[in-house]
């Protein structure tokens, strides 16, 4: 499916994990790839390149205007055009409210929200001009129904509900939509840091089963790239302002 040729995506924290398979999905469907990221990601790059489009990548602090603003000009510059952002970059400093600090509350909330709504800020304009565009932003079922010892993630990822919501009604007039995806239990090497007892307590509230994987109860990288690129293409041109979960069934 090459319903995305032509356009260029912008991928923030894409040199890894879910933002990884985001980006190798989107390139498969054509589109030219930027993959901006604080880690390096040259690995990334070739397996991307490998799909026959063209990408670069970009070091970038999303919670900085100016490093996203030079991101952004990279992209138009390098590709003619800047057709869909995906909001990924996140970061967890997870404790309980009443040991968790100052630092750990403000690092969550920067990198998670601040950097949506500055990445989300710097593209508008240019999507304006194109009269299209396609923003996605990476929210989770924690945003949703809360979890213990994550008050700072869950509020990020609530906010940036909300923040979709908002942005949709103010430039659906200029063909640009702006959705959610809610990933769940999804295979990454965060969740692979889990313990059995956690594992299990996902296990008992997905009611989804998909005998024969890995984990039979867990979703992957892929599922939620799958339902990114929907969104980012034609298929979704009347889809704005919605919250996709990809859970299994865990936030019914």
């Amino acid at each position: 499916m090459k319903d995305l040729t032509g356009r260029a995506a912008l991928v923030t924290g894409g040199a890894r994990g879910i933002g990884k398979a985001i980006c190798l999905e989107l390139a498969g469907r054509g589109a030219d790839i930027c993959v901006a990221d604080v880690i390096e990601a040259g690995d990334a790059v070739a397996e991307i390149e490998a799909k026959g489009v063209r990408c670069i990548a970009r070091r970038c602090d999303v919670t900085k205007l100016d490093d996203v603003a030079a991101v952004v000009k990279d992209v138009v510059d390098a590709f003619g055009n800047l057709s869909i952002l995906v909001n990924n970059a996140g970061i967890t400093r997870d404790n309980l409210l009443m040991r968790m600090s100052e630092d750990e509350w403000d690092a969550v909330l920067a990198v998670n929200l601040k950097g949506a709504f500055v990445c989300t800020k710097a593209v508008v304009r240019q999507m304006m001009r194109q009269k299209a565009g396609r923003i996605v932003n990476i929210s989770s079922v924690v945003g949703i129904f809360g979890n213990p010892g994550q008050a700072n993630y869950a509020a990020s990822k609530a906010g940036l509900i909300g923040l979709t919501k908002a942005v949709a009604k103010e430039v659906g007039s200029r063909g640009i939509t702006v959705n959610a995806v809610a990933p769940g239990y999804i295979l990454t090497e965060m969740t692979e840091t889990l313990d059995e007892a956690a594992r299990e307590a996902f296990a008992r509230n997905i009611p989804l089963s998909r005998p024969g994987a890995d984990d039979e109860k867990a979703g992957t990288a892929e599922d939620v790239a799958k339902c990114v690129a929907f969104l980012a293409g034609d298929d979704a041109s009347y889809v704005t302002g919605q919250v996709l979960p990809i859970d299994g069934g865990l936030a019914m």
